[in-house]
């Protein structure tokens, strides 16, 4: 499992629309964080479309959280950044869907699924709250 930077920026921006009452623009952000603002800008469109930020229009627009931030799970966030599901390994769930077709035979088939199966509950269980 690698994280790109549109993970790490997301959850950076997330941190400071957080800790701050007013919406968020993306030059702001950007300029925070050090940041493309065009990349951060797509990032954060993704997560507007997907409910965890509120996009604003206008003179004081800008981004903010639609939820709380214990609402916010990790994994909900770096899967709708990252656009796909947070893989360990390339690895499939049962090993009737193995992607090298060995999986009746495979021998770490049962180690690899109980990592993921972590991973996945972790990131589900970590809320933008337990970062703040």
């Amino acid at each position: 499992m690698l994280l790109t930077r549109a993970s790490e920026y997301a959850l950076l921006s997330l941190i400071l629309m957080a800790r701050d009452d007013q919406p968020a623009d993306v030059d702001t952000l950007s300029k925070k964080l050090d940041i493309s603002r065009s990349f951060l800008a797509k990032v954060l469109q993704s997560l507007s479309r997907e409910g965890i930020l509120k996009s604003y229009k206008g003179a004081k627009g800008g981004f903010a959280l639609n939820l709380q931030p214990e609402e916010i799970d990790l994994r909900k966030v770096i899967e709708i950044v990252e656009k796909k599901p947070i893989v360990v390994f390339e690895c499939s769930p049962a090993t009737n869907n193995c992607p090298s077709g060995k999986g009746d035979f495979c021998m770490i088939w049962p180690f690899l699924n109980k990592f993921q199966q972590k991973v996945d509950e972790f990131f589900s269980e970590l809320t933008l709250k337990d970062i703040l």
